[in-house]
């Protein structure tokens, strides 16, 4: 059975493994200077919130997400990251953890629930397209250093 609930100190480890699998699929070098500061942020509710899915107890997911403002609508959602552990891929995990995500917007009042993934990334997008809408929206990043 899956659990979700919020992170707590306890599971700082588990936490930083899934993190490192995330940041490792997409490529993204990190510091652990980097990854402390993110856990400090986390655990401080600090703008970010993180839930982890449990699957016999043991950590195997994590989401991390916020909300924010736009000129359309007041609160939106932006799931920022969502990783499982590939052992246990295909059992649930990441559609709890959308639901759970989807579950603190509506009690928020948000009006949006959104995300983003690369167009690589066919297992994901395999649910996402069960469970979401693609819009069609292609992300560009300007370089601000």
């Amino acid at each position: 059975m899956i659990t979700v609930a919020r992170l707590t100190a306890a599971d700082r480890a588990a936490w930083g493994e899934l993190a490192a699998g995330y940041k490792a699929f997409y490529n993204t070098p990190t510091s652990a200077a980097e990854y402390d500061e993110a856990w400090r942020r986390l655990m401080a509710d600090d703008g970010v919130h993180a839930l982890g899915a449990r699957l016999d107890g043991r950590l195997v997911g994590i989401v991390h997400y916020l909300f924010h403002t736009g000129t359309w609508a007041r609160d939106a959602c932006y799931l920022q990251d969502l990783y499982t552990d590939p052992a246990a891929r295909g059992q649930g995990v990441a559609r709890a953890l959308i639901e759970a995500v989807a579950q603190a917007a509506r009690q928020r009042g948000a009006t949006r629930l959104y995300w983003l993934t690369q167009d690589h990334n066919s297992t994901a997008r395999a649910l996402y397209d069960k469970v979401a809408a693609f819009k069609g929206f292609i992300r560009y990043d300007y370089p601000l250093s």
